[in-house]
């Protein structure tokens, strides 16, 4: 049995919507994006938005139009994808990792250890369809005079308390790649409910300037606009989304039964207040075989992938070790979790057989420790 990591769940009526802008000959920025817009804004409670090309570049634009600068510092959890920090670095400010909690999001102790004068902003990034308690990191952001930035690429349809992950702090991002809850192949979203804010993306995302059609640029600004063709696809992924939302949280259930009474290992799960929407099945090791399993899960034909490589650690940003003089030891949690957490496949498509499949696997493996 080959069972991938990941398949994007498109079809039919995604390939219907992308007609119509080819039939109306509207395939740039139009109609579909203004409505995708509007139904995302409903979706989230947020004043305003902006599309991104994809979600790295909503990072960025969510940067500069909350008035990060060059040289900035800006808090980033060590436990997220690279984009996180890439963003960061796009921006001209200097990131500063953070190590994360047990829930995996930003770790606000290791936060006031880390603040310098130089110190601007926060970014929170929401882990595997959860939302982190917003409500602590808003109010040490208050305390300490910090810009709060939301990475909530993996958070459509999340809530804290039944408020929108992306929507506690002064802007918030979303992605829409092949793998997200929803998807347009590629595309991002920033919301704010910042007027100021809302009033610089707008110049940044088109130009630098408010509508198209004109020459004259009041700002400095660039093209980070998204086209009808995607928004196409978008909208008919959110017209699905309380069922992709049923068939993830099925699927999430399913793993538990096969895997919560298995000794050893420890399946991720939200924190209380945080609803929850399945980026990943995420299970960690806690009888350090982790390599183990993904190697018999491999062998069955199961394609797995770790958790995030610690940010400190990635070459890349060796550059920043002479900056902020890191140890390893202050990213006990981000090390950790990549050594012992395993995503397991979780796509809409997986058969309950699959599921069971890849259960037996992981249990067999546990046994025989």
């Amino acid at each position: 049995m080959k069972i991938p990591q990941f398949m994007p769940s498109i079809g039919a009526d995604e390939y219907a919507a992308i007609k119509g802008c080819f039939d109306e000959n509207w395939i740039t920025e139009g109609p579909r994006s203004k409505e995708f817009k509007q139904k995302l804004l409903e979706l989230m409670g947020a004043k305003y938005g902006e599309f991104a090309p994809n979600g790295t570049l909503a990072i960025y634009l969510a940067l500069k139009a909350a008035g990060i600068r060059p040289g900035d510092e800006v808090l980033v959890p060590n436990f997220t994808f690279i984009a996180s920090a890439n963003a960061v670095v796009m921006a001209g400010a200097i990131p500063v990792f953070i190590d994360v909690d047990t829930h995996l999001q930003i770790n606000l102790d290791h936060c006031k250890s880390r603040l310098t004068p130089k110190t601007t902003a926060i970014m929170a990034a929401h882990m595997y369809g959860t939302c982190g308690n917003m409500n602590d990191v808003t109010h040490f952001a208050k305390v300490h005079c910090l810009t709060v930035i939301e990475d909530a690429a993996q958070a459509i349809g999340v809530h804290w308390d039944g408020k929108h992950a992306g929507t506690f702090g002064d802007v918030g991002t979303f992605s829409f790649f092949a793998d997200k809850t929803i998807t347009c192949g590629e595309g991002g979203f920033v919301v704010t409910n910042d007027r100021a804010i809302a009033t610089n993306l707008a110049y940044l995302r088109n130009q630098g300037r408010l509508n198209r059609g004109t020459f004259i640029h009041p700002e400095i600004g660039f093209n980070f606009r998204m086209t009808d063709i995607h928004a196409a696809v978008g909208l008919t992924q959110l017209g699905k989304l309380d069922n992709i939302i049923k068939r993830k949280l099925e699927i999430f259930s399913l793993y538990c039964d096969g895997l919560g009474d298995v000794t050893g290992l420890r399946i991720f799960k939200p924190q209380k207040n945080s609803s929850f929407v399945p980026f990943r099945v995420c299970i960690i090791d806690e009888a350090n075989i982790a390599a183990q399993v993904m190697e018999n899960l491999k062998n069955a034909g199961v394609e797995t992938r770790t958790f995030f490589y610690p940010l400190h650690k990635q070459p890349c940003f060796s550059f920043l070790e002479k900056i902020h003089d890191y140890h390893d030891d202050e990213f006990q949690v981000s090390n950790l979790m990549f050594k012992n957490g395993i995503c397991l496949p979780t796509f809409l498509q997986i058969t309950n057989e699959q599921i069971s499949y890849i259960c037996d696997v992981v249990r067999k493996s546990y046994e025989d420790v």
